[in-house]
């Protein structure tokens, strides 16, 4: 629990088995008193899209959460499925540039269906399904033969741009270390104290603002 009534789950990765960590997450911070989300995926670039369309899934209870489809590849769509969906209650997605692949299906599937706010930074951009084509010389060929569209169709460039509260990554703007910086500077720098999350605090921000608009 970040603030009053806001339940909070970070997710590193959309790896196997996942979507059903976070249902079980929903349920724990519900039992607690949870009245809201957060769904944090900033830095989630990795793991397998149909674990990213099943953690949609508990969100949503209808509606295209993607589709699949390329130039020799027929089109596939993903829609919800009420009996899979464990919660109604709002949502607020959290992406930044390390937010990839399956994280953007989520990202998408919630924002274009209307069922929750993303805040953030864009998004990375990775959406696509890949052939490797093996060469006699023991090199390789790795083609893209179809990509994951949002449920609107966005799909050009990945999924990037998938925010509709933009708040730039505050790591991005911080000076890099320097490898001659001094010791006395590096310990110093050490004590800061950290700089405040604004995207978490944004986060917190709407879904309080949609509480008050309801």
């Amino acid at each position: 629990m970040v603030d009053e009534g806001v339940g909070y789950i970070k997710v590193d990765a959309l790896t196997k088995g996942k979507s059903q960590e976070i249902a079980n997450l929903i349920k724990a911070l519900q039992k607690q008193g949870a009245k809201k989300f957060i769904l944090d995926l900033r830095n989630s670039g990795s793991g397998d899209v149909p674990e990213g369309i099943s953690t949609a899934n508990l969100f949503l209870n209808h509606g295209t959460i993607t589709y699949l489809q390329g130039q020799k590849y027929p089109r596939e769509a993903f829609a919800a499925e009420a009996s899979k969906a464990i919660t109604n209650l709002p949502v607020v997605v959290l992406v930044n540039r390390g937010t990839a692949g399956p994280a953007e299906v989520v990202a998408a599937a919630i924002l274009e269906n209307a069922r929750g706010d993303v805040v953030g930074d864009k998004t990375f951009g990775d959406g696509s399904v890949q052939k490797i084509i093996d060469l006699p010389d023991g090199s390789a060929v790795i083609l893209s033969i179809a990509k994951y569209y949002s449920p609107s169709g966005q799909g050009d460039s990945g999924y990037c741009h998938h925010t509709d509260v933009l708040v730039a990554d505050s790591d991005d703007d911080a000076p890099l270390p320097d490898e001659d910086q001094d010791s006395n500077t590096a310990d110093e720098n050490k004590t800061k104290a950290p700089q405040q999350d604004e995207q978490l605090r944004k986060a917190i921000e709407v879904l309080k603002n949609r509480e008050t608009k309801a």
